[in-house]
């Protein structure tokens, strides 16, 4: 059981702890730790950090971005992942071969960071590559709806056959947008039925199939809100929830990117992105944010268990040896 933990996800700044850090983790409103790869030194290290995470407070998610390509946190012990371009690519060539590639991704990634007892990975990425962002580029699957979301699907369902959840991103899609929201706030001007109608599509066959988590853009949809994504009541609630029905937990992104600036300072951009409809907000790279994070947030009610229970890691019925070795074997043509 989570114990009631709240709806923060930090992160640390190095391969160890501080007590500083320790005392983060156990203020009542963090309920997860996001790692790096500066926190990331070798299998051994990893290994006895995660250990130290665990000890502090055993009910935390801990998480990280390794979707492979550009985006693999831990490198060195690791199977080099490919950007999921490749897999796409493949789906050109042979859409059942693809599929299989999907699947085989998620194998590796859920038993590799199962065997360092990591919950999750922020994947799969979601978003259509329209050929103008540079921050998502070769990490979509395709430009095709069909290819995203069936691929998608396939990869959802290796990961749950490993006991992994699933986080799709970036809702309801970034890869139109030019600009880059780590850096900017992008703005997308297409009329709201041509995003529903193509970005927003991939989401069905992943929530069919499994979809546990949601991480929304931090871009604006001028022609749908004026608030980016993940302060919208419209694209979380109205569109999210009610139209397409997701119930798992939903994620903002990153509160120190520049594309979460629209809303004032920390404690500001959490309380709008959690009344919009987030049930956990991340604040990285932001030591002293997140004490101002933590303390605002203080008074939160906790996550809702049966949303947060999901993101939790389980042993699935496939992540033999044999399944894994298999699965990497497919992996290495891609790489």
């Amino acid at each position: 059981m989570s114990r009631g933990v709240g709806p923060a996800v930090i992160d640390i700044e190095g391969t160890t702890l501080a007590g500083t850090e320790r005392a983060r983790m156990r203020h009542p409103a963090t309920g997860g730790v996001i790692l790096f790869s500066r926190n990331y030194r070798d299998p051994a290290q990893l290994q006895e950090l995660v250990r130290e995470i665990r000890a502090v407070r055993r009910e935390l998610l801990l998480c990280v971005d390794h979707e492979g390509g550009r985006v693999q946190r831990f490198r060195s012990g690791f199977t080099r992942l490919p950007p999921m371009r490749r897999v796409g690519e493949l789906w050109d060539r042979d859409h059942e071969a693809a599929i299989a590639a999907a699947r085989a991704a998620a194998v590796v990634m859920a038993v590799e960071l199962a065997g360092y007892d990591v919950d999750f990975s922020f994947a799969p990425v979601l978003d259509l590559d329209y050929g103008s962002s540079a921050v998502i580029g070769d990490r979509a699957f395709h430009s095709d709806p069909l290819a995203v979301g069936e691929l998608a699907a396939a990869f959802i369902a290796g990961l749950g056959a490993c006991g992994m959840a699933a986080v799709g991103k970036h809702f309801p899609g970034h890869g139109y947008a030019a600009a880059d929201s780590h850096v900017d706030v992008p703005q997308d001007s297409r009329a709201l039925e041509e995003i529903i109608a193509r970005d927003v599509a991939p989401y069905r066959p992943a929530i069919a199939a499994g979809l546990a988590a949601v991480m929304p853009a931090h871009v604006i949809y001028t022609q749908a809100d004026a608030r980016p994504a993940g302060y919208s009541s419209f694209w979380l609630q109205e569109v999210l929830r009610g139209r397409l029905g997701f119930d798992g937990l939903i994620f903002s992104d990153d509160l120190s990117m520049k594309g979460a600036t629209t809303a004032g300072g920390i404690a500001d951009r959490a309380r709008i992105a959690l009344a919009a409809g987030c049930d956990m907000v991340l604040l990285c790279n932001d030591p002293a944010g997140q004490d101002e994070l933590l303390d605002a947030l203080g008074g939160v009610p906790p996550v809702a268990e049966r949303r947060f229970a999901r993101m939790r890691r389980a042993r699935g019925p496939d992540t033999s040896e044999a399944a894994y070795r298999d699965a990497a074997a497919v992996i290495s043509k891609l790489a």
